[in-house]
C-alpha cells in the first residue's frame, strides 16, 4: 500500500515562506498524479495544486496562483509546495494525495474523490 509522507510544516509569520514535501515510493513507476489539498479549522477540506506524474503540467486554484509553486523531483519520489507570502488565512493542515485515476489539465485539478492515496497531513500556522 502506497503511503505519502508529508513533511516541512511548521509556524511562520505574515509574509513568511515555507516549503512542504510530500514523498512516496513509486510516484514515478506507478504513473501517480499528485494533488495538495488544506483544511482550514472548521472548514472543509480544500484543492491547493496538482502535478501531473511527469510534472509536465502544473494546476493551481485560483486564490493560490502566483503565491503557491508545486514541483516534482522524479528522481527522488518528491513532490514540493513551495508557499509565499503566506496569510494567517493559510492556516491549516496540508495532505498530499495520489493516484492514477486523477487526470490533471492545465485547466484545473481533479476532485478528492479521484485519489488513492493520502497521507496524514502537516499543520501550517501563520501567525505573528
Amino acid at each position: 500500500q502506497l503511503q505519502p509522507v508529508e513533511s516541512g510544516g511548521g509556524l511562520v509569520q505574515p509574509g513568511g515562506s515555507l516549503t512542504l514535501s510530500c514523498a512516496a515510493s513509486r510516484f514515478t513507476k506507478d504513473y501517480l498524479s499528485v494533488g495538495w489539498f488544506r483544511q482550514a479549522p472548521g472548514k472543509e477540506r480544500e484543492g491547493v495544486a496538482c502535478i501531473a506524474p511527469y510534472g509536465g503540467i502544473k494546476t493551481y486554484t485560483d486564490s493560490m496562483k502566483g503565491r503557491f509553486t508545486i514541483s516534482k523531483d522524479n528522481a527522488k519520489n518528491t513532490v514540493y509546495l513551495q508557499m509565499n507570502s503566506l496569510e494567517p488565512e493559510d492556516t491549516g493542515v496540508y495532505s498530499c494525495a495520489a493516484g492514477n485515476r486523477a487526470t490533471v489539465t492545465s485547466i484545473m485539478c481533479p476532485g478528492e474523490d479521484a485519489y488513492d492515496y493520502w497521507g496524514q497531513g502537516t499543520q501550517v500556522t501563520v501567525s505573528a
